[in-house]
């Protein structure tokens, strides 16, 4: 679910995350230097060669950033006007950046909505990444979470 927010931030701007978001993303220097990535980049945007090596080098400190993550998700999320899901932060004709991707796909002809917002970059972004966890437990023998 985490990387959803990777996606988000990477893709759009400041004043367009501002409208889903009150507040600036978590990831920092701060963070940065806790978790110690071997990479210092979410490699959203460069190719498999170049991040095929990205390792977390503070698993525990990887894990808090997750936590403080999601707990931020979910605390924003209880606090909204359910009208606010309806809201739309990006309308068409989209940018390029937006364009041919899921979230597109999912959007009604009014545009990207808060809820459309939600639901691919947090929801569906992160069952994709559940699959990935469940192989990688899988080949080390842990049992799935998910089933």
């Amino acid at each position: 679910m985490h990387s959803l927010y990777y996606e988000a931030v990477g893709t759009m701007t400041l004043e367009q995350v501002s409208t889903v978001i009150a507040e600036l993303p978590i990831w920092n220097d701060d963070w940065s230097a806790r978790v110690k990535l071997a990479i210092d980049d979410h490699g959203k945007d460069r190719p498999v060669e170049e991040m095929i090596d990205q390792r977390i080098g503070d698993y525990e400190a990887f894990k808090a950033y997750q936590r403080a993550v999601l707990t931020r998700t979910e605390t924003h999320i209880e606090t909204m006007d359910p009208a606010d899901f309806e809201r739309v932060i990006i309308a068409p004709p989209y940018p390029p950046m937006v364009q041919n991707t899921y979230s597109e796909r999912c959007a009604g002809p009014q545009g990207i909505t808060v809820l459309d917002a939600f639901e691919c970059w947090h929801y569906q972004r992160g069952l994709r990444h559940m699959g990935e966890i469940e192989m990688i437990r899988g080949h080390f023998g842990l049992g799935g979470v998910t089933a």
